[in-house]
């Protein structure tokens, strides 16, 4: 509650409930919830970084080290710290991978900041000289990176598999690489302009349990993990004419409850029949179509199944919505929401087969350009390709990424050491008290190496010495090899990172930073937490709940 004196008496300004933090207060309230934010998966950056276990409040685990994964699984209820989590959700939406380097860079800087702002330096200078050097750092990114031909396939299973380094699809890594790369070429088209447009919509994933990963492949066009609705139908179809059906092949159902009274079994018999004359309508609708194949995302009535099976069509029913929207893009038909609306036009192409082993339909377009290919994962079990999912998604992206840009850097900390290097040069031209803050941001750059040496257990000092000194010699690609703890080219070595990832992590890092930099007052109606009252009796569980203010005291509710 806030007060303010008028005319010699106090007026009340704020309710009795709300709460208010000012100044330093509010500014190192929230650098410690967005810094708790970044250490929770500092731990898990790098080939060597380990997993976090979450259980869901239902029991739900999820095992991984993908960062955005563990932030979004967190019961997180604190404003500050869901500022930060958006940093990696947008470093994830807009790149694909490098999150958690996001997020610790934004918490490094806020860390770094907090001790300029004891020096009595203004945030508003903070938040100068971090954008300044931001910037300076982007436009070194883009001198440093090398220009690589996006035809070349060494290059990109480079980039994918330093993408899945540390995750759960290492093992298999040359195998999945190739496969990535495979399928990102495959969707690849070139624009008007020449540049290269990578359309993932065309790319489906699909996961299987009870195999090894190294059984994983690349199929062209779609996999549908369905039966046929009838025993007696047929399994496959080669040239087949493919009808997609978003309508039930079903007899209608009444919007309201109907009573019949039948005075004899013939009446019975009379309606029965009718039942069935609509559904053999329905089937000799399809029939006429020429469909060798239908594809039904809604239900099919055990009487029609029979009838289409008498007429030799294959139907699969409940198909996923998904799945049907994939499948036109595969056979080039349209999807028929209405039966009597169905003709010849609306069906696509495509030889359809069956795998008896797998339990799966594949479907592989006939079309003049069919298009659509499906990266069928396999694994051990459902935690297995979970995250096998996860980092061949990432991967996936970053090399769509590279595809398009063009641009690609050398990785384990040698562009964070170098562009720290560059940065220092720069804060010499920098006047004013932004200086300090250009040469925090260096140091903030510097945080990667420091990590990857840590998780790798080695000396991290030691590690950021040497690569400093190789930098100063001029090694511009100068990294750490995690494995063998020695400074070496890591461009030559085979780690390799898309330029537009890192540009993207110290621009969302950044602006993340000075976000919470500008912020001197936190005003809340009532508990400073993002849950509603139903949340009252204290912070919600799972992950500790990172909420609560401890009181106004600052507590992060148990995270760390």
């Amino acid at each position: 509650m806030s007060q303010r004196r008028m005319q010699g008496q106090p007026m009340i300004i704020l309710g009795e409930d709300s709460q208010r933090m000012k100044d330093k207060d509010a500014q190192s309230h929230n650098i410690s919830a967005a810094r708790a934010v970044a250490e929770s998966v500092r731990t898990t950056l790098g080939p060597k970084g380990m997993d976090k276990m979450l259980v869901s409040s239902m029991g739900d685990v999820t095992v991984t080290n993908d960062g955005v994964t563990i932030l979004q699984e967190m019961d997180i209820d604190n404003p500050t710290a869901e500022m930060i989590v958006e940093v990696a959700e947008t470093q994830e939406d807009e790149a694909g991978d490098g999150t958690t380097t996001a997020v610790a860079i934004a918490g490094e800087l806020l860390k770094n900041a907090e001790d300029l702002l004891e020096q009595d330096i203004h945030p508003t200078a903070i938040i100068k000289g971090f954008h300044m050097a931001s910037q300076k750092a982007r436009e070194e990114i883009d001198d440093i990176a090398v220009d690589v031909d996006t035809d070349d396939e060494e290059i990109l299973k480079k980039v994918a598999g330093t993408s899945m380094t540390g995750k759960g699809a290492e093992l298999n890594k040359e195998l999945l690489a190739q496969l990535i790369v495979d399928a990102v070429q495959a969707v690849t088209v070139e624009a008007d302009d020449g540049t290269n447009v990578v359309d993932l919509d065309y790319l489906k994933i699909e996961t299987q349990t009870g195999r090894s990963v190294g059984e994983s492949e690349l199929l062209e066009g779609a996999v549908i993990d369905k039966d046929p609705t009838h025993p007696d139908m047929p399994s496959e179809a080669e040239d087949a004419n493919v009808l997609l059906l978003t309508e039930p092949i079903e007899v209608e159902e009444t919007d309201v409850d109907a009573e019949l009274q039948l005075d004899s079994p013939d009446q019975l018999q009379s309606f029965l029949d009718s039942e069935e004359e609509r559904l053999r309508e329905k089937v000799q609708q399809i029939k006429d179509t020429g469909a060798d194949v239908v594809f039904c995302q809604k239900g099919i009535d055990d009487l029609a199944q029979h009838f289409l099976a008498k007429e030799g069509i294959l139907a699969v029913r409940r198909v996923k919505k998904s799945d049907i929207k994939f499948l036109k893009e595969v056979t080039g038909a349209n999807v028929v929401s209405d039966l009597d609306e169905a003709e010849a036009a609306d069906l696509g192409g495509a030889n359809v087969s069956r795998d008896p082993e797998d339990e799966m339909f594949y479907v592989e377009g006939t079309g003049d350009e069919p298009h659509g290919v499906t990266l069928l994962l396999r694994g051990s079990t459902n935690h297995v390709v979970d995250e096998l999912e996860r980092g061949v998604g990432d991967a996936l992206d970053v090399v769509s990424q590279t595809v398009a840009d063009g641009r690609v850097l050398a990785g384990g900390g040698a562009v964070e050491v170098e562009l720290a290097r560059r940065v220092r040069d720069y804060a010499d031209s920098v006047s004013g008290r932004e200086q300090m803050a250009v040469e925090a941001f260096a140091d903030a750059l510097e945080l990667v190496p420091r990590i990857l040496a840590e998780n790798s257990g080695l000396d991290a000092i030691d590690t950021l010495v040497d690569l400093r000194a190789a930098h100063a010699e001029g090694d511009v690609q100068a990294g750490l090899d995690v494995y063998t703890g020695d400074v070496v080219n890591t461009f030559d070595a085979g780690v390799v990172e898309p330029a537009h990832a890192k540009e993207q992590a110290l621009s969302s890092a950044t602006e993340a930073a000075n976000l919470v930099l500008k912020i001197d007052d936190i005003i809340a109606a009532g508990d400073l937490s993002t849950e509603g009252e139903e949340e009252e009796g204290g912070a919600p569980g799972g992950m500790g709940g990172m909420g609560g203010m401890g009181g106004m005291g600052g507590g992060m509710g148990g995270m760390m």
